[in-house]
């Protein structure tokens, strides 16, 4: 991995998407290698030659001032990078902003597929508005090593949602990207709900080159889904996520926590207009 240092104007940047207002993204680039990534757009912003997942930016701040007025607003920890990847075990950057955030009367957010923030758990503790959720597609940790190779094991994800949950942290599991065919969401609740106070859904969306890397993985590893992804992905047939996202519904009155479903709503919803996301809870 190739590490810079790199100066951002300021901590927040004004979020589009649907769940949050704000993001903050302590670094640029990420270690963990998702070969499904859709962040290496960034690369058009931070001038890098090198391969997406080969370098990392620590970024220091212009400024470290808030926004005047964050009541009632909720701000993502991150949302192009893993806030708690590899190297914040030594630059701590992530830490610093949440810091910062404390006394803030936002909602926070953060979203990992590590387990490196429950060093940070005592100032977890101390701030008032916070949910922290972990991202999870698979219980299988050969398939995990298959798509996410620099990320925390299936086990140590499961072990971090179970330990924030106990120490009295609002947690939730992010079941993302789901994998058509292989994801068993189904599986995964079973074993998440003790411990997540919402679990989401969010189907895997391929860009770039990476659209071409998972069809040859899947033409590899399962030959029998080939022709479905291919309708999905080449063909851009959603009729498998409509089927999901009715699945996910009937399967909410099964499970005490409330369900949320970021699918492509535009696309998929009858009649919905700019609806990105759609919950239900247990009647």
């Amino acid at each position: 991995m190739k590490v810079s240092q790199t100066t951002a104007k300021s901590i927040l940047v004004k979020s589009n998407l649907p769940a949050s207002d704000f993001v903050a993204n302590p670094y640029s680039g990420c270690p963990h290698h998702c070969r499904y990534c859709y962040a290496s757009f960034m690369k058009r912003f931070t001038k890098h030659e090198e391969e997406w997942g080969t370098f990392i930016d620590i970024k220091e701040y212009e400024s470290k001032k808030l926004p005047s007025n964050l009541s009632g607003k909720t701000i993502l920890l991150s949302s192009v990078t893993d806030p708690y990847n590899p190297f914040e075990a030594k630059y701590h950057k992530s830490r610093e902003v949440l810091q910062l955030l404390a006394n803030s009367k936002a909602h926070i957010e953060i979203l990992s597929k590590s387990d490196l923030m429950l060093k940070d758990i005592d100032l977890l503790k101390s701030i008032p508005d916070l949910s922290v959720g972990i991202s999870l597609n698979t219980l299988d940790d050969v398939f995990r090593k298959d798509m996410e190779s620099g990320a925390a094991s299936v086990q140590r994800r499961l072990k971090a949602l179970e330990t924030l949950h106990r120490e009295g942290i609002k947690t939730y599991l992010f079941i993302s990207p789901i994998f058509p065919y292989i994801t068993n969401i189904r599986a995964i609740c079973d074993m998440v709900s003790p411990y997540a106070d919402m679990i989401c859904f969010e189907n895997l969306n391929l860009k770039g080159s990476a659209k071409q890397d998972i069809l040859n993985y899947i033409s590899e590893k399962y030959p029998q889904y080939l022709k479905r992804y291919k309708d999905i992905y080449l063909k851009g047939d959603i009729s498998y996520w409509r089927e999901m996202e009715e699945n996910i519904k009937t399967m909410s009155a099964d499970y005490k926590v409330p369900f949320v479903s970021y699918f492509y709503h535009n696309k998929i919803r009858k009649g919905g207009k700019n609806h990105d996301k759609v919950s239900w809870k247990k009647a």
